[in-house]
């Protein structure tokens, strides 16, 4: 379950103002709940923990035993934004940080990303690395003319299809259900496909298929993860002012609001958190920065951070507030030993493990930057596992959509990526955009 600690914004704020936004938040709770905000059509993902059909999961499992029986060892999953973050969130954050380096048998085949990125550099080299390997690809796509997936895809297709003779069966789509370029291909080929239900956006897409899937071919437990989110979903759907989520949605509103706090810092002190970052960046800035509104997204991953961005945010402008997710448990324990010479100085922490160094470090850190004029706000799981997970992704979901209806925006559209691409075709003088390429071009 996902606790919320608001003390460390209490020097901050006065009881008045926090009632007036918890009341901003209850009322937004009561929109998301009845389903009569902006957006409401893509609402889908409030009640996937609890609806995911087994068969789903089932579907995935088959996959992965299919593919496991021709030996694949690397998987290609491509797609971008919200088709890719979630599950490299997940799978960053259950795998052991050294997977790739141990030796021995793996129970699953190596998950690795692309389509996320136009970068040619970081294509070819993938390509040196599927050319070693025995593949396979997910490419995740509603349309399947989305840029950079559709590069990354037609390069892997082509080479899958010149090497292998049961090229179709080792490409899956997750994609629209009935229309789009990658499903007509789909269609045509026939590759098994998953379907991106229409009424699921991509920034909220980690418990479909978009996330599931390659969640099950990294070898980790889905059904953890949505039992995880499914316990969350039922403590948010409890209206109140204990409603974590309502806290969280109220707090960082009246930060924003009241005090002029524009940037909300997540801050992990774990590595396996690093893509917790990017997932959430996306889910916030996507849905809140528009109509030039929103709290501008940013993360850090501590102790590591504190060497470099710890100054700025210690003693530069105070425009920041941050957001801690806490672990309270660690799944390992390093005892840090004597040492007769003791030339390092440590023997004081002779008999301790490491992880109630970091502890410290995590409470040294919040008491000087409160000092500092930088309120806290933390946000707590047991431990990092998939249950714990699942929990944080739907929390930060339901939180995300009363945030956005507080600022008075619609939380489910994203106006404002259109532009860079109408831009891109332009100067790639793709068909059709004659006239935006003439404009582009007399302006350069």
């Amino acid at each position: 379950m996902v606790k919320v600690n608001l003390g460390g914004c209490s020097s901050f704020v006065n009881d008045a103002d926090y009632k007036e936004y918890l009341a901003k938040a209850l009322d937004a709770f009561d929109v998301l709940e009845n389903e009569t905000g902006a957006g409401n059509d893509f609402l889908g993902w409030k009640h996937l923990p609890s609806e995911t059909p087994e068969s789903l999961i089932s579907e995935c499992e088959a996959v992965k035993d299919a593919w496991t029986a021709k030996g694949v060892d690397l998987v290609v999953v491509i797609g971008i934004g919200g088709s890719y973050l979630g599950a490299r969130c997940a799978i960053e954050a259950l795998s052991h940080n050294f997977a790739k380096q141990l030796a021995g048998k793996k129970e699953a085949p190596e998950v690795v990303f692309a389509g996320n990125n136009l970068s040619e550099e970081y294509l070819a080299e993938l390509m040196d690395l599927v050319a070693q390997r025995n593949v396979a690809t997910v490419v995740i796509s509603k349309s399947g003319t989305t840029t950079e997936p559709a590069v990354a895809f037609r390069i892997v297709k082509e080479y899958i299809e010149k090497t292998y003779s049961d090229a179709s069966e080792r490409i899956v789509a997750i994609t629209d259900a009935s229309k789009g370029a990658l499903k007509t291909l789909s269609t045509q080929e026939g590759y098994k496909t998953f379907v991106v239900p229409d009424n699921v956006g991509g920034r909220y897409s980690v418990l479909t298929p978009v996330g599931l899937l390659p969640i099950v071919l990294a070898g980790f437990d889905v059904r953890e993860m949505l039992a995880g989110a499914a316990e969350m979903e039922k403590a948010l759907a409890v209206k109140g002012g204990e409603n974590e989520a309502v806290k969280y949605a109220a707090m960082r509103n009246l930060l924003y609001s009241k005090l002029g706090k524009k940037i909300e810092v997540l801050v992990s002190y774990n590595p396996k958190f690093q893509y917790l970052g990017e997932w959430w960046k996306q889910l916030y800035g996507e849905s809140e920065g528009k109509d030039l509104k929103g709290i501008f997204p940013a993360s850090v991953n501590f102790t590591t951070d504190l060497h470099s961005m710890g100054q700025f945010i210690q003693d530069g402008d105070r425009v920041l507030f941050e957001t801690v997710v806490n672990v309270e448990k660690s799944n390992r324990t390093v005892i840090i030993g004597s040492d007769p010479q003791n030339l390092d100085q440590l023997n004081y922490l002779a008999g301790k493990n490491v992880e109630h160094c970091n502890a410290m470090a995590q409470l040294g850190t919040k008491l000087a930057h409160i000092d500092g004029g930088v309120p806290q706000i933390e946000v707590s799981i047991e431990r990092i596992d998939a249950f714990n997970l699942g929990g944080l992704f739907y929390f930060f979901e339901f939180a995300c959509g009363l945030s956005a209806y507080v600022l008075g925006i619609n939380p489910f559209n994203q106006p404002g990526v259109e532009a860079y691409k109408k831009n891109m075709f332009a100067l790639l003088e793709k068909p059709g955009y004659e006239e935006q390429t003439k404009a582009i071009k007399a302006r350069l």
